[in-house]
């Protein structure tokens, strides 16, 4: 088998087989097809696409060129959530252990954050002592006894897909929904997890800018996680505004030990809800979302779920005092207020550029290697529909230099669009799929 005859019938349209895909992405990983060999077949996907078995078996290529978790000892449901990527979004941070008060054993694998959408890893990192990099037998360990454990992925979870991602990134192939699909969905699925929910964001903050393209996204996601045996359920919701008042990473651990404690940002809560519920149903615990959503919301009211955040920090080695102290979290010195020009309704917000100004003030990067400033960030101080006087503060700005709250300032310019009548309300949660 040649690496060259399947990117010409790729390149030509035709469908690949299974051992084909087997043997391009194994023949990769031990060096017998080249980086820009892959980087052909990543352009030749997409431009042609793949068809539903493709992704099918690009997706098992990929779990099964490294380590796959046996969570098979753990009594209970494993059930992970997967976000698409948004501004401000630290659901994971509470969806954990909210869902694991409830029996639901959370094995989740995340990612640091790179442009403008923030990562888990980079939050959880602001955390004293707070290890994201945990050995498998550990990581098993705390998902049992703890019920929820949040770390990194593993050099040997996945390496073929680690590999085609950092191509995909500097081919400009990234936005393809086959090679999106395999990449989450093989890592996801080699977790261990028996049930897996997906948020997939829609809007001027997210990857997916349409309800179309995220119904196409979440079909396809759906649909491989049914082909390989799993349960898996999208729900679709808004990302025209950043999540929360915070985007930054110490920041946004403050607004989740808010939530946990029952006093956080409502919209927050009431997503962290919905897709709690969405869990414990994929998981089988609680198929009536009403009742779920009441039993997630006595965890956070009654302090189960804050105390099962501080279970799992103290368990991977965190500072399990910022609980009660959150104040003693990074906080960057350089401060600055943005001023609205103008008086009127928040009307529309280009929330990406609210991810770039964070990323700008240091908050996020825009290369692997790039440096986190972890008390950098914004906070938001309107949001859409609120009335906003001219000269009033919209959000709040930090760095540890001016120049970086400079640049953010001017970058924030035109962001926020006001208008003289309120805009009409959008539903949080848009959609949810469970049939592919």
């Amino acid at each position: 088998m040649r690496a060259v005859d399947l990117i010409r019938k790729k390149r030509d349209g035709e469908v690949l087989y299974r051992h084909e895909i087997e043997w391009f992405v194994q023949a990769n990983l031990h060096g017998d097809v080249t980086d820009y060999q892959v980087a052909a077949m990543l352009m030749a996907v997409f431009f042609r696409g793949m068809s539903g078995p493709e992704v099918v078996y690009l997706t098992r290529a990929f779990m099964e060129s490294g380590d796959i978790v046996d969570l098979s000892h753990v009594d209970g449901p494993k059930v992970d959530k997967h976000s698409t990527g948004g501004v401000g979004d630290k659901v994971s941070l509470i969806l954990a252990p909210l869902v694991a008060c409830a029996g639901v054993h959370v094995p989740m694998v995340s990612g640091r954050g790179l442009g403008f959408t923030g990562g888990t890893l980079d939050k959880l990192e602001t955390i004293p002592g707070y290890d994201v990099n945990l050995p498998l037998d550990r990581f098993k360990q705390f998902v049992e006894q703890v019920g929820c454990s949040i770390i990194g992925q593993t050099d040997r979870m996945c390496p073929a897909d680690r590999k085609w991602y950092s191509l995909r990134d500097v081919t400009a192939t990234v936005a393809s929904i086959p090679l999106i699909v395999a990449s989450i969905m093989s890592k996801k699925l080699s977790e261990g997890i028996d049930a897996l929910v997906l948020d997939v964001k829609i809007g001027s903050g997210a990857f997916m800018r349409t309800m179309e393209e995220a119904e196409d996204l979440a079909h396809a996601l759906v649909r491989v996680g049914h082909q390989m045996g799993k349960p898996v359920r999208a729900v679709l919701t808004d990302m025209n505004q950043p999540l929360g008042s915070e985007i930054g990473n110490a920041s946004e651990v403050v607004e989740s030990i808010e939530v946990l404690r029952g006093e956080g940002d409502e919209r927050l809560t009431d997503l962290c809800v919905a897709l709690g519920a969405q869990m414990m149903s994929a998981g089988g615990m609680e198929n009536d979302t009403d009742k779920a959503e009441a039993q997630l919301r006595g965890y956070l009211a009654d302090g189960s779920a804050l105390e099962k955040f501080g279970a799992m920090v103290k368990a991977q080695g965190g500072d399990g005092s910022i609980i009660e102290k959150p104040g003693k979290l990074a906080k960057s010195k350089i401060e600055a207020d943005f001023l609205s020009p103008v008086s009127g309704y928040l009307d529309s917000i280009r929330t990406a550029e609210i991810g770039w100004a964070a990323m700008s003030l240091g908050a996020g990067r825009e290369r692997a290697e790039d440096f986190i400033d972890p008390g950098a960030g914004i906070t938001m101080h309107k949001r859409i529909g609120d009335y906003v006087e001219k000269g009033e503060p919209i959000c709040h700005l930090r760095a540890f230099n001016q120049e970086r709250i400079t640049n953010a300032l001017r970058r924030l310019t035109g962001v926020f669009t006001l208008e003289a009548e309120p805009p009409d309300p959008s539903p949080l949660v848009k959609k949810v799929i469970i049939e592919a």
